[in-house]
């Protein structure tokens, strides 16, 4: 799933070829190395650095396609596409920068942000620096997103024609029968393939190691001496190999919804976490429907709920909605209930609706978007290519088969829909992949890092923020408790937001970890068709 890892918890990986990555030990502006060629990334990064800061950004009127206001501007910055060649190809990242709006003695330079995915673009970030909730960090730094390599603008990758990725209607079965499972097959082999025919030799070059290094390349390009990174779901854990291979690059990094650094949770096993968590969060939402049955009339328990879903799961089969929406189109919308409570009520409001002979807030909910064809299916392409890059994943069909099968025993709701997202990496093309860094700083290596994650998150599960606050030392975990939603900070939790801000804007982390009580859960009155498509993007639906 793009959003955070859905690492995998079973059975052991087939090893393929692989590029040994070894961190640097903590000093200053350290590079990676060990990638064939001995140092030549390092060499390449710190060269394409040198550059980036004597050319800077110049930043002009946002193109009409970014959807920008004023006065939000735009520019690009020059990254190598191959480390250790700096002087061959290079990709033009996009970057969006709101300048501060206080005084400029109180100015703390750029805050750059990264919403995840992999294949998320935070080129939107800057527009937020008018919100009210935002008021006094904007007042104190350039807000700057900007569009990861493959992302957007910046050298668009593509594994397939759009329009095969708004395809409707779909079928999503709970128990996939082995006619079913060759299709899928089918489809990822020609998935990877269409990769391939698309970027080339390319391809390789996608992957978390080139996102920490192209980091590096914007904050020089920024003027910043050191960098201020917020980072969400998937840039959390490239932000934080950047903090291992940069630790004196850091001067604050908020990571927020945090995945789990631990090496062998990349990617594949990650994963079949994130599943098994998903399967949790399901839960909660039946729960709080069963709560409010005299709302929606889905049934007093979460067993009638959760009859009540797949009653109309097999309906959709039979006819879809709209001709859009068939049980494929139906799981993707509820999937979202797990990423985030702003979708309980309208997803308890649909669900109820369709199962009354109303088909039209379900449409409005869940029917493709097919005016973001082309952003979807981007979004995709380079969240395959960076998972699939970035670790060995089991090559032969069995592993998968056992280990999915094992866990949707436990983990009906995501498990078998996680795999089919993920299975073109068992075909990929690129032979000789990374092998993941292993994220670690050594005491003072670099200041607090501020972990946020909520306690029943499932696109990034728990037990991740803990692993990382391990391995960075010297961090600081700010945890929300009972809450789900995953992104935390800016969600309304004023005690989190309280202490990121303070972070933030003064440099002081918590003396010691910190919990804070959960938001509230959601009012059950649903919204409107009308206002379903404002609710918030889980970024992030296909992260890790």
């Amino acid at each position: 799933m793009r959003a955070a890892a859905l690492y995998g918890v079973l059975g052991a990986l087939a090893v393929t070829a692989t590029l040994t990555v070894a961190p640097a030990t903590g000093t200053a502006g350290g590079t990676a190395t060990g990638t064939p060629g001995g140092d030549a990334e390092a060499r390449g990064v710190a060269l394409a650095a040198r550059r980036a800061a004597a050319r800077g950004i110049t930043f002009g009127a946002c193109p009409e396609a970014e959807r920008l206001p004023a006065p939000v501007r735009c520019g690009t910055v020059l990254v190598p596409l191959d480390y250790a060649r700096p002087d061959g190809r290079r990709i033009p990242l996009t970057v969006s920068r709101a300048p501060a709006t206080g005084p400029r003695a109180r100015h703390q330079g750029a805050l750059v942000y990264n919403p995840g995915g992999p294949g998320g673009s935070g080129m939107r970030f800057p527009a937020r620096a008018g919100e009210p909730e935002y008021r006094r960090l904007a007042a104190a730094y350039d807000f700057v997103g900007y569009a990861p390599r493959g992302v957007g603008r910046s050298g668009a990758l593509s594994c397939q024609d759009p329009a095969e990725a708004v395809r409707a209607p779909t079928v999503s079965p709970a128990r996939p029968s082995s006619e079913y499972k060759r299709d899928r097959i089918r489809h990822a082999r020609r998935y990877a393939a269409g990769c391939a025919r698309s970027a080339g030799r390319d391809l390789a070059h996608f992957h978390t190691l080139n996102n920490a290094r192209d980091l590096e390349v914007l904050r020089a390009a920024l003027g910043e001496r050191r960098l201020t990174f917020l980072g969400a779901s998937y840039g959390t854990y490239f932000g934080a190999v950047y903090a291992t291979y940069f630790p004196g690059r850091v001067r604050r990094m908020v990571l927020d919804s945090v995945v789990n650094p631990e090496p062998d949770r990349i990617w594949y096993r990650g994963n079949l976490d994130q599943s098994l968590a998903f399967e949790s969060r399901w839960a909660d939402w039946r729960a709080w429907v069963a709560e409010h049955h005299d709302v929606y009339r889905l049934g007093r328990t979460p067993a009638r709920v959760l009859a009540s879903y797949q009653e109309a799961r097999q309906r959709l089969d039979r006819a879809p909605a709209g001709r859009t929406v068939g049980s494929g189109e139906l799981h993707a919308a509820f999937l979202r209930v797990a990423y985030h409570d702003a979708y309980w009520a309208p997803g308890a409001r649909a669900l109820a609706a369709y199962l009354r002979g109303d088909a039209r807030p379900l449409i409005a909910l869940a029917a493709p978007d097919r005016r973001r064809a082309a952003e979807e299916e981007n979004g995709t392409a380079v969240y395959t290519a960076v998972e699939c890059n970035d670790a060995p994943w089991p090559t032969d069909w069995s592993t998968w088969d056992r280990d999915h099968t094992e866990l949707a025993r436990h983990a009906p709701f995501e498990t078998w829909e996680n795999a089919w997202l993920n299975l073109p990496c068992a075909y990929w093309p690129v032979t000789r992949r990374q092998r993941p860094a292993d994220v670690r700083t050594a005491p003072g290596a670099l200041p607090p890092v501020l972990l946020v994650a909520a306690e029943r998150d499932a696109a990034t599960p728990y037990a991740g923020a803990l692993r990382m606050r391990d391995r960075l030392a010297g961090s600081r975990l700010v945890t929300e408790r009972g809450a789900g939603s995953h992104g935390v900070f800016g969600g309304g939790n004023a005690c989190v937001d309280r202490r990121v801000e303070t972070y933030l804007l003064t440099g002081r982390a918590p003396a010691r970890d910190v919990s804070c009580a959960g938001r509230p859960a959601p009012v059950p009155t649903g919204a409107a068709t009308r206002e379903i498509r404002r609710l918030p993007d889980p970024l992030l639906t296909r992260m890790p």
